[in-house]
């Protein structure tokens, strides 16, 4: 069977999510992402979503049974501390402890910063034509639909209690309560000990130190909220979720929550634990403080594909998330997408490909990539797509500038990232005694050349003449290529890019720098 050679992980999770549905009564499969509306949404949120969505694909192909995707948006939580990303933060300061559903729009275009935030979540999500299902944690707490959930957790409460208080410190041990009362006179999300279990009325009764007196309030319709491992288990509970993915961070919250789970009566959903995102200083990519690169930041260098190849690559590995790892992905994507088609068809539901743009309707001629696009613009100092056009029109002459969209913006894609990296950090070098004498070995080698070579056999050349200058190690004659010639400390490789720009461009271009040092 073809099932039994599929290896890739979302096929591997969708295969743990068939052994929960053999003996299961339920018509559909939910999935779930969660969302805190603390900050904008980021690099990091659209990558949880995104393989979900790569799970539900493969479980689509194994399985018959509907599926549904929530993203839920914990909207009631009480913000405690102001992000470093957004305007007026003096007014965000003043409602510290309220519930971000409660807290004005510091951006002024909603009527509160979760709502600001949930709608740039939803058109953020829109615009990669997910399909889901948006959920508000304000909406179902106050509407009542988690009331049977809430009532779970109050029946269970000390058994709840039980398993929490052990992970936490002795103080925080003394005043714990799954439930957090929202306080009537000030708004804010109260952390604190309960008293008494009213449970009669299903009420908690507790000391508001705000007020300074004994209160009690409802465990109903948002007069309450619970703490954050019990809140996730409940909404595993009432909503049936089945699926969900999170980050690294949250494995114990996950273990915790899935005891609580289990205790109100509910089934946990079959999970995967994804490593964390790093910035270029290697720390984790944070929503309130904004490090790291931005879906936007990405989308200004490659496609969108690149992006969620990215996302597919090892999700289980710590992953360094910078501009510098843009080219290599993107060369990737461009590689995958031409093996696809003369892939047999049982391997194609291995390939990154067949997830993320399946159609496969748009290539680029084989021996193009991104690295060597961006090589020929720094050569150039490409300041549009149309130099860089003239050379892609010298490799192949038979191309056809409108048939070829994905080359197009693949070249512009270039000539932004060239003025934006690599241009501000252009530096040459002197070349020493013995690499003026490999490039002047070079441009005769060139000038006896045919513009029939193919790369190999200039690259053979160029390699030729490495070894006879003994460098101790042939990369440093490379290296100097790069330094001296492009000015920069890394380049393609050679045979392909004399190939491309030109095997007389190249003769001039070493004329020129050699010319310089006299």
């Amino acid at each position: 069977m073809i099932e039994n050679n599929l290896k890739v992980w979302p096929f591997i999770e969708a295969k743990k999510l068939l052994k929960r549905f053999e003996n299961s009564e339920k018509k559909e499969c939910i999935f779930q992402t969660g969302y805190g509306p603390s900050g904008l949404p980021h690099i990091g949120t659209f990558g949880e979503v995104l393989r979900t969505t790569m799970v539900i694909k493969a479980f689509r192909y194994l399985s018959d049974t509907p599926t549904k995707l929530f993203v839920f948006s914990d909207d009631m939580d009480g913000l405690r501390k102001v992000p470093q990303n957004i305007p007026n933060q003096d007014l965000i300061k003043e409602n510290l402890e309220k519930p971000l559903s409660s807290i004005p729009d510091p951006f002024g275009k909603f009527k509160s910063f979760s709502e600001h935030n949930n709608n740039k979540l939803i058109d953020f999500l829109k615009g990669f034509e997910f399909d889901f299902i948006f959920k508000s944690a304000t909406e179902q707490y106050k509407s009542g639909k988690f009331n049977e959930g809430l009532e779970a957790i109050f029946d269970n409460y000390e058994d709840i209690c039980n398993v929490i208080l052990p992970t936490l410190g002795k103080d925080r041990r003394e005043t714990y309560s799954p439930f957090l009362p929202i306080c009537k006179s000030s708004g804010k999300v109260l952390q604190v000990k309960v008293k008494e279990l009213n449970k009669s009325q299903k009420k908690i009764v507790y000391f508001n130190p705000i007020t300074n007196s004994e209160e009690d309030c409802s465990i109903f319709d948002g007069e309450c909220k619970l703490q954050w491992k019990v809140d996730w288990a409940m909404r595993w509970y009432v909503l049936g979720i089945d699926y969900e993915m999170n980050g690294k961070d949250l494995i114990e919250s996950y273990i915790l929550s899935n005891k609580i789970t289990k205790i109100i009566g509910g089934r946990s959903p079959v999970n995967y634990t994804y490593e964390l995102f790093l910035d270029e200083k290697g720390e984790k990519i944070s929503k309130s403080i904004g490090n790291g690169i931005s879906v936007d930041d990405w989308l200004k260098f490659s496609n969108k594909k690149s992006l969620e190849l990215f996302m597919f690559q090892n999700p289980n590995r710590a992953k360094r998330l910078f501009f510098d790892i843009i080219p290599k992905t993107t060369d990737e994507l461009l590689k995958l997408k031409n093996d696809y088609e003369n892939l047999p068809k049982e391997q194609k539901f291995n390939s990154p490909i067949w997830f993320i743009d399946e159609k496969n309707e748009e290539k680029t001629p084989e021996k193009i990539s991104f690295n060597m696009i961006l090589n020929l613009a720094s050569v150039c100092n490409a300041e549009s797509s149309e130099i860089l056009w003239g050379f892609i029109e010298n490799y192949y002459p038979k191309i056809v500038k409108e048939d070829n969209k994905l080359l197009n913006r693949l070249l512009e894609y270039g000539v932004v990232f060239y003025k934006e990296f690599i241009l501000p950090n252009k530096k040459y070098r002197n070349p020493s005694d013995k690499e003026k004498i490999g490039f002047k070995k070079l441009i005769e080698v060139l000038k006896t050349s045919s513009i029939d070579d193919e790369p190999e056999e200039i690259q053979t050349k160029i390699y030729e003449i490495g070894m006879s200058l003994k460098f101790e190690n042939l990369k440093d004659w490379f290296s100097a290529f790069y330094q001296v010639i492009l000015g920069q400390d890394q380049g393609p490789r050679l045979g392909s890019f004399i190939k491309f720009y030109g095997i007389q461009k190249t003769i001039i271009l070493l004329e020129e720098k050699l010319l310089d040092e006299k």
